[in-house]
């Protein structure tokens, strides 16, 4: 029996979150949007990344699984944080820490993308650097990070989104219609574990 390849799924949930909340971060879309963006957050960027996490779990696929339940957990939260303690006295440097944690994490997701294609390369590195400057932006007060770091976002869901819909695509048709960046491995001496 061939199963279907979750990743396209959490691609997708991750991106169009992604670019909701980074439209309100970067100042493109007003803060009262916010319950949209948490809305997404719960249901795609959440749920269905986590659905995607443990699907890849199925597969034996250690990266898919770690990233896509990581992320979805980010998402949960992240929505759980505005929607029922952000009134809460929360000094802005603690909200930094919290980013600048998921940006250790995604650095560290990143170096593994290495030997993967260079759109989930790019993808990574894109986050990671986007956690930072909102991180940054709370640790430091300094807001016009925060902007930067919403344009960071927008890149990253671009990113994710092309990642999709190529996995979808080009699955579909057979062939590579939407190019993302293979990396050749060579091969392992013999007698020496992958």
């Amino acid at each position: 029996m061939k199963l279907a390849n979750p990743a396209p799924l959490g691609l997708f949930g991750f991106a169009l979150t992604t670019w909701l909340l980074s439209l309100v971060n970067s100042g493109l879309m007003p803060p009262t949007t916010v319950p949209i963006v948490l809305a997404m957050a719960f249901a795609f960027g959440g749920t269905a990344q986590f659905i995607a996490g443990t699907l890849e779990f199925a597969k034996g696929n250690t990266f898919g699984f770690v990233a896509f339940c990581s992320y979805g957990a980010f998402w949960w939260s992240f929505a759980l944080f505005v929607e029922f303690f952000a009134n809460a006295t929360v000094p802005g440097a603690a909200v930094g820490w919290y980013l600048v944690c998921w940006g250790v994490f995604t650095f560290a997701m990143w170096i593994a993308t290495f030997a993967l294609n260079r759109t989930l390369f790019a993808i990574f590195l894109c986050l990671w650097v986007t956690f930072f400057l909102l991180g940054f932006k709370d640790l430091f007060a300094m807001p016009t990070l925060g902007v930067l770091g919403g344009y960071g976002g927008l890149i990253t869901a671009l990113l994710a989104a092309y990642l999709g819909a190529a996995d979808v695509i080009n699955e579909v048709h057979g062939k590579t219609v939407l190019p993302i960046g293979n990396r050749t491995t060579p091969a392992l001496p013999a007698g020496r574990l992958a």
